[in-house]
């Protein structure tokens, strides 16, 4: 899922909603590619992560799939 360009408040509903379905469908792992940029989007996405019930782990992509502008999401 993309959300570049967005704003951190406007990206969590979003990322929610992504998880949400993802865990319906029975997904173990899902990317989500924010993009480098400033940081801001990475960090804010990666702190409502910690917090969420059915985020296992999280960390960057592959450095030839994204690296830093992605993040892999490990679903419980």
């Amino acid at each position: 899922m993309k959300i570049i360009g967005l704003t951190v408040d406007d990206a969590i509903p979003v990322v929610d909603k992504f998880i949400d379905r993802a865990l319906l469908h029975g997904l173990e792992k899902i990317h989500i590619v924010h993009g480098i940029g400033s940081g801001r989007l990475r960090h804010g996405i990666g702190e409502y992560l910690k917090g969420h019930r059915g985020v296992k782990s999280f960390g960057p992509g592959d450095p030839m799939k994204g690296g830093g502008g992605v993040t892999i999401v490990e679903l419980k």
